[in-house]
């Protein structure tokens, strides 16, 4: 991790002193961009099918939100202000884009979710808002106003098609230039309203609910359990009320719920899949001219591999997760699989034939390419 990404704080200080703690500005976070996108850029990349976009606008007091994909005639009706286009995972479409996410990894990967890029002229924003995850808001080109409170009042302007605050009440104020970056723990009430046209390079973390987490294991469980045997009752008796649910039935079919257990190995299982799935937009192409195993492995020694922008691969003591996937990764390739997962890519060098076979297989479903 670069030394300027937190100042002069250490990632273990950061941690302790001011994650889900209070908010942090860093002057000069980061200072040099190997691609700084235009808004030509960003508008292209609003136009694609698989890239996420909205399109905020602020018009005679009302807010006003679409989502993409855009057609590029669409931004020819902007006005001269007031108006915001926002792009998700942008690190899933540019090299420098991910390599920058990733310099985070001082956090879990398994609790990062995307870099986005928003861009607004002189005067725009989003209003005050929260967000309910952790955020870095890195500033790439012009200037913007930044106003932070730390108010627990968190009620919204009602029939808004965004979370706007319906009572904001600043408690400080600062100004981000290029390369400057505020860190804000999640629910702090915050505006940016940009004072020259610029970016801002929003890295999100996941922070699902308990609903949410909750929904997707009993999903998970139910492609998973298998539970035995089929409802009887022999000692049914003549009902007075046909109509009403008798206690005993009621008892019997709590009686066959009670056989869905679960262990932490299931819980843990299920950290993996899910949090390595991709997101329903998300897909991945095979090589076009696919190598043999053989030429694989010959020119994996000479040019190494590197994951896919959209891959995610996570792993604990005992297996590895490939986009929402188990991977089977014999014990003597696990250590370069580790290496892989944690640095996303893979010097090249000579490898064990059961490393070579590993990454073979996700070459062939376009999780990883070689170079």
């Amino acid at each position: 991790m670069p030394k300027s990404l937190l100042g002069n704080l250490t990632a273990e200080q950061f941690l302790s002193d001011y994650w889900q703690k209070k908010p942090l500005l860093i002057r000069q976070a980061v200072t040099q961009f190997d691609w700084q996108p235009q808004l030509a850029d960003l508008f292209a990349l609003a136009s694609e099918e698989d890239v996420e976009s909205r399109l905020i606008e602020f018009k005679q007091g009302k807010w006003s939100c679409e989502s993409g994909p855009f057609r590029l005639s669409r931004f020819k009706r902007l006005a001269a202000g007031d108006w915001t286009v926002l792009v998700q995972n942008v690190n899933h479409h540019n090299a420098f884009a991910a390599e920058l996410l990733h310099r985070f990894d001082f956090i879990p990967h398994v609790r990062l979710d995307d870099l986005m890029i928003s861009h607004a002229p002189a005067g725009g924003g989003v209003g005050p808002h929260f967000d309910s995850y952790d955020v870095f808001l890195l500033q790439v080109g012009g200037k913007k106003r930044w106003r932070i409170s730390s108010q627990t009042d968190l009620s919204l302007v009602d029939d808004a098609p965004l979370k706007i605050l319906q009572h904001f009440e600043p408690e400080q104020e600062w100004v981000l230039e290029h390369g400057d970056m505020l860190y804000l723990p999640p629910k702090y009430a915050h505006e940016g309203v940009a004072l020259e046209p610029g970016q801002t390079w929003s890295v999100g973390f996941r922070a699902p609910s308990a609903q949410e987490i909750g929904g997707a294991f009993l999903d998970f469980l139910r492609d998973r359990i298998a539970l035995d045997g089929l409802y009887a009752d022999p000692d049914l008796q003549l009902p007075q009320d046909p109509a009403r649910l008798p206690d005993d039935f009621v008892a019997r079919i709590a009686t066959m719920l009670n056989g869905i257990r679960w262990t932490e190995d299931d819980v843990r299982s299920f950290v993996g899949h899910y949090f390595s799935e991709p997101k329903a937009h998300v897909f991945y192409d095979g090589p076009e001219d696919e190598l043999s195993e053989r030429s694989f492995a010959s020119k994996l020694t000479k040019q190494g591999v590197r994951l896919d922008l959209k891959t995610v691969l996570l792993f604990d003591d005992s297996q590895f997760y490939i986009n929402g996937e188990a991977l089977a990764v014999p014990a003597d390739a696990r250590p370069a699989l580790q290496q892989l997962a944690n640095r996303r890519q893979l010097p090249a060098q000579a490898y064990p034939a059961a490393v070579s076979a590993v990454l073979y297989t996700c070459y062939q479903y376009g999780y990883l390419h070689l170079g």
